[in-house]
């Protein structure tokens, strides 16, 4: 299957570049995946089509403020750091720019500094391994000196770093927010559970991978990034109720179906505590074993998320709801506007 089959015209202006003051005020298209009829609601409208029983399974995730900007300790060069994935100890694999100015040995300052980093190793791609030197509690100085980390298609500056995290973020770790649970508020999900809706909640930490685009022109040649996911036992005894009891389990965004579908696929549809790295690639074609529904944003085209999407439903419908989605001046991506396939 080619990838320019997952493409489709997106003008410029259609990209949010600010989130709504109200999270649940953004719109809704509601699909139906087999048959592909589109309705246009308003977020908060969401409860209606969710049944008591049904279990809404949303990933707790939480971002790192994980850019930091320092400068290099010998020439006073200035060097932005991304956080990815921490490693042994108080090390790091980190993007880092200028990577040509940050050799082996090299030490990065920030914030006068309260935090220093040691180059440990040079990786492809402007990676390297960072060991960071401070006093005090890593977590907090990240807190006060570092940036959340934006998509690369937002270039507007984000007033309230806040707006970029889920009301249910918990567990530090991402390098980028799972966005279709930017939509809920608390409210929101207390009417859910006040209707009889199971709420349940998994961990993946979303990589930088999220962003890169597939650079192979058939799908099965491309390879997808690895995320660490968790769930817990409690979790998965109530899926498997769930299930065993007739209600639907529906994922909030791709990383919750990305974390089901790994655990499921596993285990024979059943769903048991886990932890570990995953890297499933779920385009057309794939059998769905963990979920029957699906939240989600609007993604690029010819990405890895959209083909996501479209094997939930398929190609066609899909597409033909995205140009629906231009057409009626959907917004797009991290801060836009929410499908809800069922």
């Amino acid at each position: 299957m080619k990838v320019d089959l997952f493409d489709f015209h997106l003008p410029e202006e259609l990209i949010a570049q600010v989130p709504l003051k109200d999270r649940t005020s953004s719109r809704l298209m509601v699909v139906d995946k087999e048959t592909g009829s589109l309705e246009h609601r308003t977020f908060k409208d969401i409860i209606e089509y969710i049944n008591p029983g049904d279990c809404l399974v949303l990933n707790d995730t939480r971002v790192l403020p994980a850019r930091l900007h320092g400068e290099k300790e010998d020439t006073g060069a200035h060097i932005e750091v991304l956080l990815l994935k921490q490693q042994e100890g108080e090390q790091w694999e980190t993007l880092v720019k200028p990577a040509k100015r940050v050799k082996k040995g090299a030490i990065i300052s920030f914030g006068a500094g309260k935090l220093k980093a040691v180059c440990k190793e040079e990786l492809e791609h402007g990676g390297r391994i960072l060991e960071f030197l401070y006093d005090g509690i890593f977590y907090e100085i990240l807190d006060e000196l570092g940036e959340m980390p934006l998509p690369p298609y937002i270039k507007e500056t984000l007033d309230d770093q806040d707006r970029y995290q889920t009301v249910y973020a918990k567990e530090r770790g991402s390098a980028a927010a799972p966005t279709a649970g930017l939509h809920f508020t608390e409210e929101l999900l207390e009417e859910l559970k006040a209707k009889g809706v199971h709420i349940a909640f998994i961990t993946l930490h979303v990589g930088l991978g999220t962003f890169r685009p597939v650079n192979v022109e058939d799908i099965d040649k491309h390879e997808m990034h690895a995320e660490f996911y968790q769930l817990t036992t409690g979790t998965a005894k109530l899926l498997n109720k769930v299930r065993e009891e007739g209600g639907r389990i529906l994922s909030v965004g791709t990383t919750s179906t990305r974390t089901l579908e790994t655990i499921a696929s596993a285990n024979d549809g059943k769903f048991v505590e886990s932890n570990g790295w995953t890297s499933i690639f779920i385009y057309p074609g794939y059998e769905f074993k963990g979920i029957d529904g699906m939240i989600t944003n609007f993604h690029l085209p010819k990405s890895t998320l959209i083909m996501l999407v479209s094997a939930l439903s398929s190609r066609e419908n899909i597409l033909h709801a995205y140009e629906t989605a231009v057409k009626e001046r959907y917004r797009f991506f991290s801060f836009g506007d929410a499908m809800f396939i069922r």
